[in-house]
């Protein structure tokens, strides 16, 4: 029987490749036309010129096919676990909505009610900061009234970690049991949130490791001890694949000490648990998830215990990816990434309140307020959305699945660096780990500092006219969940916008750059609006007189009372009238013109600007240079 063109393998991959070629050429002839150039000489491939590189080095292609397609990872809780790590995972629920308390000065009573309130208003978990203002003693009073089979329960107790784990191991053993009783899974763990390895790195308070390890040989069962931060080097400028490298780094390096101190592999790999950085690249999130639970279960499969390889996760949406300017734009951030978490996969999701990057006693919003929207953040998409009934959706995507598995090479092969170089602790101490994180970051930096990383509200439609939050505060690492190392990707820019407060509160106006458009609204408008937008990314006013000539020139620099000035139209405008606006300038006694645009759309002059302002700058070097300048200038007129 001839067999039809279904079930041809060999025709069908021809349609296919023949399909693929079909869009290559069309998408050439697109690329060439907007070029101005043929499609011979275009300098690569359509795929290779419409491709993109992640700041972790992958390359992400325009298009995904069929010929892309991998085979079945599994079901959702079995090995390789890509599709989730727990097959009982109730679809009604979803993953934990895992809510943070402990880190204000709250007493016991007024935080276990608190606590209650959040139970009842649709949290599913619960993350205890003890410590600082929560005695290990004090958990018994906190956790009163809360099922603990039915409730997760993860501590963050820095260096009083063993003696909180003792104190929730006890209310554990009296704690009343739910009224309807509940086979427990992986959604009902309890950690006791050791991370000893991660924050060596970051500078938290921890525990001893060796004393970690000799309580979680003795632990009971359903209590997790070990909680693998990834936060830690996210939160410092690691990009996903270096931060799953080094979760899976030192998560192997405390299973050798696990396995050393008399556990089985199998039990072993069942006192680890991991914290994961979420950010708001809503399909880099989906994939790291998926990535780390295909890693750990190799992990697992290694040590002879594929079947112990589920990593149990809990997202922690990412405080580095939290402005200090226009926080109110954080809610669609953590919205994002707790979106992508969940999608990707995550047992428990942290939201942390859109102010979270703000120092407490700068925050303009309660505490209540910001809690419930962090809440209800994850509520909506759960309950109205229903993104959490269906157990990995993104599964069976060709794009996902290829980032999928080439995060997981990424990361496993600098992990693989990281184990030829003695291991985790080996290259911790050696700096190896800090000169990847740093690089890193420096990567990110640049990103951010070429505006090629939008940050909405920061570098990129910043409101300048903001009620200043107090100068000195950009770098700041004193709110709750920083760490010595935390690094925001919009730090940089907020730096430059505290200067500018501080000198709008000494001086009564901010550092400003006068606006010299030419020719009609409609020729210098869009010009007008990026470098006004750039300016005030770095806490810099434009003063815009409307269009102007070489004869009104003069009376509109005197009337802004600026050093600098941006000459702004089309090259065709700057052809006809550039020269003339420019003498006229200088004339005026300005010390720098610059031009809005590529410096090769000014006419061959003999004088020309003193630089330009155009896409794909160093914007921070560019708006520190004008800053200084024109607080020199203050300085100097001042004195």
């Amino acid at each position: 029987m001839p067999q039809t063109p279904a079930s041809n393998p060999d025709r069908s991959d021809r349609s296919l490749e023949e399909a693929y070629q079909a869009w290559s050429e069309a998408a050439a002839a697109v690329l060439a036309k907007s070029r101005r150039t043929t499609v011979e000489d275009l300098p690569a491939s359509a795929e290779e010129l419409l491709s993109t590189s992640t700041l972790d080095g992958l390359r992400v292609r325009p298009l995904y096919t069929r010929k892309d397609e991998s085979s079945e990872p599994g079901l959702p809780g079995g090995f390789p676990f890509v599709r989730g790590a727990d097959p009982d995972r109730d679809v009604t629920l979803g993953w934990r909505v895992t809510e943070r308390f402990g880190d204000d000065a709250t007493p016991a009573a007024d935080l276990n009610r608190g606590i209650l309130d959040a139970l009842t208003n649709g949290a599913s978990g619960l993350w205890l900061s003890v410590g600082s203002t929560v005695a290990p003693a004090d958990l018994s009073d906190v956790l009163a009234g809360v099922y603990l089979d039915l409730i997760p329960v993860t501590l963050d107790a820095g260096a009083d970690g063993i003696a909180a784990a003792r104190a929730l191991l006890a209310v554990h053993e009296t704690a009343l049991a739910a009224p309807q009783a509940a086979t427990a899974t992986a959604a009902t763990l309890t950690s006791l949130g050791f991370s000893p390895l991660t924050a060596a790195f970051s500078g938290r308070p921890t525990v001893d490791a060796a004393e970690a390890t000799a309580l979680a040989t003795s632990v009971p069962a359903g209590v997790r001890a070990f909680r693998v931060d990834g936060t830690d080097f996210a939160t410092a400028g690691a990009d996903n694949a270096l931060e799953l490298a080094l979760l899976i780094a030192a998560a192997v390096t405390h299973l050798r000490d696990l396995t050393e101190a008399g556990l089985s592999a199998a039990d072993a790999l069942r006192q680890i648990t991991f914290a994961v950085s979420a950010d708001d690249d809503q399909f880099a999130t989906i994939a790291k998830f998926r990535a780390l639970r295909k890693i750990w279960a190799r992990v697992a499969e290694v040590v002879g215990a594929p079947d112990s390889g589920a990593a149990l996760t809990h997202a922690v949406t990412d405080l580095s990816m939290q402005s200090q300017r226009d926080p109110w734009v954080n809610m669609l951030r953590t919205t994002v990434a707790a979106f992508g978490a969940g999608v990707g996969g995550a047992d428990q999701v942290t939201v942390l309140g859109f102010d979270a990057a703000i120092p407490s006693d700068r925050r303009t919003s309660s505490a209540a307020f910001s809690r419930r929207i962090a809440r209800n953040t994850q509520l909506l998409l759960l309950e109205e959305s229903n993104i959490g009934r269906v157990l990995d959706p993104a599964g069976g995507s060709w794009f996902v699945e290829s980032l999928t598995d080439d995060l997981a090479s990424s990361a496993w092969a600098t992990f693989g660096e990281i184990e030829a170089a003695g291991g985790y602790r080996a290259a911790l101490g050696s700096g190896l780990i800090a000169d990847k994180v740093a690089g890193a970051l420096a990567a990110r930096d640049d990103s951010v500092a070429h505006r090629k990383t939008a940050v909405t509200g920061v570098n990129e439609f910043p409101n300048l006219d903001e009620k200043p939050l107090g100068a000195g505060i950009a770098d700041t690492t004193d709110v709750p969940l920083g760490a010595p190392k935390l690094a925001r990707v919009a730090r940089a820019y907020e730096e430059l916008r505290d200067r500018s407060d501080a000198v709008l509160a000494d001086t009564g106006r901010r550092p400003s750059v006068l606006l010299l458009p030419l020719g009609s609204v409609a020729e210098h408008n869009a010009r007008t609006t990026f470098v006004a937008n750039l300016l005030a990314a770095g806490g810099i006013s434009a003063i815009n007189p409307g269009p102007v000539t070489a004869e009104t020139i003069a009376a509109a620099v005197a009337d802004a009372a600026t050093p600098i000035a941006v000459i702004c139209g089309t090259k065709q405008r700057y052809a006809d009238d550039g020269p003339a606006a420019l003498a006229a300038a200088r004339a005026a006694g300005l010390d720098t013109i610059l031009l809005a645009g590529p410096d090769k759309e000014w006419p061959d002059a003999e004088d020309r600007p003193d630089g330009s302002l155009r896409v794909g700058i160093d914007a921070i070097a560019t708006l520190r240079d004008l800053f200084e300048k024109l607080t020199h200038d203050v300085a100097g007129a001042r004195s």
